[in-house]
């Protein structure tokens, strides 16, 4: 393994770091709805909220955890097996700019668009995977 930052692991702490905020404006939302008190007082969420974006914000966030689980893995590999490529440079600012954009899509509800952003967010984990797999 060596200590140089790759590209991969690079927008994988940048897509972590985005993902460790993502909850900011469902909590916000929920504050909003039932005061700060009560909002922490319900910590199992079991109110639901009445804003239908902040629902559909948490479940981006939760898709975003989801899936960086797996191209962590991925970028992670790669480094120790230093199979980077030209190809697996490009997949993961493209998975940061897809998570992203996927989370705003997903959160204002546009349905047509978040699949698109999911598939190409997808194809980036499976560029590593493959990259991964031809170094055999």
């Amino acid at each position: 393994m060596t200590n140089v930052l790759t590209p991969e692991l690079y927008w994988t702490v940048l897509t972590a770091g985005l993902a460790s905020v993502l909850w900011i404006p469902y909590i916000l939302q929920r504050i909003l709805e039932l005061g700060p008190i009560e909002a922490f007082r319900d910590p199992l969420h079991e109110v639901a909220t009445r804003a239908p974006w902040a629902q559909r914000a948490k479940s981006a966030h939760l898709n975003m955890i989801e899936n960086l689980l797996v191209f962590a893995v991925l970028a992670v590999t790669i480094q120790i097996v230093g199979g980077g490529t030209t190809a697996t440079a490009i997949a993961a600012p493209l998975f940061f700019a897809t998570r992203a954009t996927h989370y705003v899509i997903y959160s204002l509800g546009l349905p047509w668009l978040r699949t698109p952003m999911f598939l190409i967010g997808f194809g980036c984990q499976v560029t590593l995977l493959f990259a991964i797999l031809a170094r055999g």
